[in-house]
């Protein structure tokens, strides 16, 4: 069995705090419509999640917004060589600071918004799926209820 994973890091669900959770990365429009998605366990970093959504990402966007954990200077050199805006505001650690336009960065309230709808949906609240394709399709079907609404 070594070299596998095991069924809780496959199912996208790990320790955390306060308990077993998964993280859910999304992604969205300037009009609040989910455009992409993606789950690690709970204890995964924020940069693990949005790796796997930018690719599809670059060739779309002018601006990027994030919260100061996608503060990682490769991730900020590759995303301005591709010319795309970064507004994250940098972590305190940080050498060099790095100026943030306050108010692209408060536009950062649409995804904020896209999480609190999805979370009035009790089953995606709760995670009651165990499994993470059927968490992911809960997800996906909520999702398809916004972008309708």
């Amino acid at each position: 069995m070594q070299g596998q994973k095991s069924d809780r890091t496959r199912e996208r669900i790990g320790r955390f705090k306060g308990g077993l959770t998964t993280n859910i990365h999304a992604s969205c429009d300037a009009l609040e419509n989910p455009t992409g998605f993606h789950l690690t366990p709970g204890q995964a970093h924020d940069l693990a999640g949005s790796d796997a959504l930018l690719p599809e990402l670059l060739e779309k966007i002018q601006v990027l917004l994030a919260e100061k954990a996608h503060d990682a200077q490769e991730r900020v050199d590759h995303l301005e060589q591709s010319g795309v805006q970064v507004v994250i505001p940098p972590k305190s650690n940080r050498k060099e600071v790095r100026k943030v336009d306050s108010e692209k960065y408060g536009w950062r309230h649409l995804i904020e918004n896209f999480f609190a709808k999805l979370k009035q949906y009790k089953g995606i609240a709760t995670h009651y799926d165990k499994r993470a394709c059927a968490f992911l399709v809960g997800i996906h079907l909520v999702a398809a209820m916004i972008w309708l609404n």
